[in-house]
């Protein structure tokens, strides 16, 4: 089973999936957190959500290599979030490999839980490096909900489910 949780920033997404992952686990799920300390606020954030999750997870932090990581747990894995790791990636110069490794991150048999934010609702940035990762937001969004079984869109801390629902076929 593969779910992805996609919103905006601050739309409770990240609630939802961990609540999702909790009831999907057969023991304690892992938490994978993508996010790297790059300053003060962002260090203040990472501590209120391992406040939040309390010891309801089993932490793991991974900057890059997902695949690499997921292959080796036995229960369902929350991946926080995949946007943090295609920025990752672009600020490593990975941006060539993404939807490769997204493609054997798919493939592997764990159930995942992936939370994304939701970028391609705004307006086009001036800034080519902007532009850029919400391109590739907007691929990895895609190739995200064609795998996952199912799919959240998070809006004001309400989740509707939108996959399987009604699809159009292209």
């Amino acid at each position: 089973m593969k779910a992805l949780f996609i919103g905006g920033i601050k739309s409770g997404k990240s609630r939802h999936a961990e609540s999702f992952a909790l009831q999907q686990a057969k023991k304690r799920p892992y938490y994978l957190a993508t996010t790297e300390f790059f300053d003060k606020e962002m260090r203040r954030r990472i501590k209120r959500h391992k406040k939040q999750r309390k010891k309801s997870f089993k932490t793991i932090e991974e900057p890059l290599k997902l695949a690499k990581v997921i292959k080796k747990c036995d229960d369902v894995v929350l991946v926080e979030d995949i946007s943090m790791w295609i920025n990752n990636m672009l600020y490593h110069g990975k941006a060539k490999k993404i939807e490769k490794e997204l493609a054997k991150l798919l493939s592997l048999p764990q159930d995942m839980v992936f939370v994304l934010n939701n970028v391609g609702e705004s307006v086009i940035s001036e800034n080519a490096l902007v532009r850029e990762f919400c391109d590739i937001n907007g691929v990895v969004s895609q190739m995200l909900a064609k795998e996952c079984d199912v799919v959240y869109n998070v809006v004001a801390g309400i989740a509707t489910r939108i996959k399987p629902g009604f699809c159009i076929r292209i």
